[in-house]
């Protein structure tokens, strides 16, 4: 096969391949996504077609990972920083990734981990706007379970932490409702079950939604 028709045939493979996971995790079709992919992979195919330049396969597939997951490849390293101590660091990590048009999946995970460090900072009443925003957006179809479960479950943190119990007990409810099977299902779970043994329960831990990597940024 020519390598012009090999690098479109590995681009448009990439785009319907990771644009379905997207899919089948209920963060619906981003034309971003599919727009990028499909540029950049024309591109580097007419290159090879009518210039002497020439890209591997596999290049390819990196070089359009690293731009369409942009935003999700920041937020993973601003997570790493922030674990470090490197807040200042993060913030502006994450600051970048919302500059480089994410798409709408792609800005409300970089919301749900910028809520995580409101709260993990003891930032209650950020964390707690950033988080009910989340939420008010995911009907949209552009949040996955398991980030929805996240933003439930850490909603419920900084409620129980700023001694708003009743709404604490709601979204720990829905995290259980989401997704009981979940890592954020199962200290919901546990967080429920410590309320109901003791008149003042140890508050709970969030907990950050890391990302697998698939999908569009």
């Amino acid at each position: 096969m020519a390598q012009p028709l090999l690098l479109l045939l590995v681009g448009f493979c990439y785009v319907l391949v990771f644009g379905g996971l997207s899919w089948l995790r209920r963060e619906g079709f981003s034309l971003r996504f599919a727009v990028e992919g499909v540029v950049i992979t024309l591109i580097v195919a007419g290159l090879a077609a009518f210039t002497p330049f020439q890209m591997n396969p596999v290049l390819l597939i990196l070089l359009l990972y690293v731009i369409t997951m942009r935003v999700r490849l920041l937020v993973d390293l601003g997570n790493y920083l922030a674990r470090r101590g490197q807040r200042a660091r993060a913030a502006s990590v994450y600051d970048l990734a919302s500059r480089l048009w994410p798409d709408a999946a792609g800005r409300l995970i970089l919301q749900i981990n910028q809520g995580v460090r409101n709260l993990q900072e003891g930032q209650l009443d950020q964390a707690i706007t950033m988080l009910q925003g989340v939420l008010a957006q995911a009907g949209g179809g552009y949040l996955s379970a398991k980030h929805e479960c996240a933003t439930h479950y850490n909603l419920a943190v900084a409620y129980e932490r700023k001694g708003l119990d009743a709404q604490a007990v709601v979204e720990f409810n829905a995290t259980l409702d989401t997704w009981p099977g979940s890592e954020y299902g199962r200290r919901a779970a546990a967080a429920l079950e410590r309320r109901s043994k003791r008149a003042s329960p140890a508050p709970a831990e969030p907990a950050e939604p890391a990302d697998d990597g698939e999908g569009q940024s």
